[in-house]
């Protein structure tokens, strides 16, 4: 898998991407992620890529020049055609089952909005998806867009060390993740559940079910309420 990410505040994610599970990716499997600074393909005096929105209004917008010229570089530069992703709070809202389907793709190319976004002519242009991480704002696309990368990576083969771990993770099968615990088995008079020291492996996996399941029909009750219409569907 072959990433790109184009922003212009490169220092932003050039250490993230350096960094644990997604340095682990780029050493032990066949994934690249490239940073590109927007900056690269302004080519006035004072290298300025936003300007004030038409229309008037507060705030400032990243200017087409620069996307245009980045992105007809960079995709230049990918065997087959990349995905080219809008992090934006105009997109669809992501999740596990996005991660799955990102997963799938042989290349990725990540844009980064800021201040109040980009050009619309870009995203017109080039732009294959825009995926909002929340319904919040942050400073700009840097972070949503390493949050989609991270999702997206360790579900590669070879990332994790066991992709079951992935497959045992919180929204994966419907529900929110169990409690876990490691050694020591008592720590300040708090213990380790007995069920988990027994090594009945059926009651363990009953365990972490009831709770998983209490813990989302308490904290996510919409993700509840999808997970029992699944399991009524199965029974049916």
């Amino acid at each position: 898998m072959k990433i790109s990410i184009i922003t212009a505040f490169p220092d932003l994610v050039r250490q993230p991407v350096q960094e644990s599970i997604l340095k682990q990716a780029q050493k032990k499997t066949d994934i690249t992620i490239s940073v590109y600074d927007l900056r690269d393909y302004a080519y006035d005096k004072h290298k300025i890529v936003d300007d004030y929105p038409y229309g008037g209004g507060y705030g400032m917008v990243l200017k087409p020049e620069p996307y245009f010229e980045a992105l007809e570089d960079v995709i230049t530069q990918y065997p087959e055609k990349p995905k080219v992703i809008y992090a934006s709070p105009q997109g669809t809202v992501f999740n596990q089952k996005k991660a799955h389907t990102l997963a799938e793709e042989k290349n990725l190319i990540f844009i980064c909005g800021h201040y109040k976004g980009i050009d619309q002519r870009v995203i017109d242009t080039f732009v294959d998806e825009e995926i909002s991480i929340g319904d919040y704002i942050i400073s700009g696309g840097e972070v949503a867009s390493l949050v989609i990368i991270d999702a997206v990576v360790r579900l590669q083969p070879g990332v994790l060390n066991h992709i079951e771990s992935a497959d045992t993770d919180s929204f994966s099968d419907g529900l929110l993740d169990s409690p876990y615990y490691t050694r020591p088995e008592e720590y300040r008079d708090l213990k380790v559940p007995e069920v988990l020291l027994s090594g009945h492996h059926a009651k363990i996996d009953e365990w972490r079910l009831e709770k998983k399941t209490v813990k989302t029909k308490q904290v996510r009750p919409d993700l509840y309420k999808e997970y029992c219409k699944k399991i009524s569907k199965k029974k049916t």
